[in-house]
């Protein structure tokens, strides 16, 4: 989408990304894959070299995806000096519910009708099934585990809740809304608008 915006140099057209960017906003929607986590990466690291002191607003609605390229962006953010706040604006699933929590106490924001949902870590499987000889399915089950134990030991640290809690919350497929978000600790307040 294209906006029309009248300067003293005249009529300009620019996208609504640019704008919005400018403005200090970055939208993380969708499935998270590697290629929606740089970009992200991208415009945080951007916004970060103009000014790292003024808050950037990312809105997150998204069902979650890929565990690694979310938690290269978990990491990332945990190690920026730029103040984020995040907002879940419709839904964080899975491993985007694991950066909404991630985020800094008290600039962790979800509006009063979304809701947030985390699972088990899935597989994906072709066919239905899972190909390979007994090892190296093995060492694939091992590495699903381990990855779930990351997720498990990062929410529990980011939320104050027991490791207990987080697997029952994992295991039951529990869909929370705002207000059982907020007391799980999973994000600070319930807000009307962005």
């Amino acid at each position: 989408m294209q906006i029309i915006k009248k300067s003293s140099n005249g009529i300009q057209s620019l996208p609504l990304e640019s704008m919005l960017l400018a403005q200090r906003r970055i939208f993380l929607t969708g499935v998270i894959t590697t290629e929606s986590a740089n970009t992200v990466l991208q415009q945080l690291l951007y916004l970060e070299s103009e000014d790292d002191r003024d808050p950037v607003k990312l809105l997150i609605n998204s069902p979650g995806g890929e565990v690694g390229a979310g938690l290269m962006l978990y990491d990332q953010m945990k190690g920026m000096k730029l103040p984020v706040d995040i907002y879940c604006t419709e839904l964080c699933a899975n491993m985007a519910a694991v950066l909404l929590a991630g985020g800094t106490h008290g600039h962790r924001f979800i509006l009063k009708h979304s809701k947030v949902k985390i699972n088990e870590v899935l597989v994906s499987v072709s066919s239905g099934r899972i190909i390979g000889d007994a090892l190296s399915v093995q060492r694939k089950a091992e590495s699903i585990f381990e990855t779930e134990r990351t997720i498990v030991d990062l929410l529990s640290s980011d939320t104050g809740c027991h490791h207990k809690q987080i697997e029952r919350l994992i295991s039951d497929n529990v869909l929370m809304n705002s207000e059982e978000a907020v007391n799980f600790g999973i994000c600070d307040a319930i807000v009307d608008r962005v």
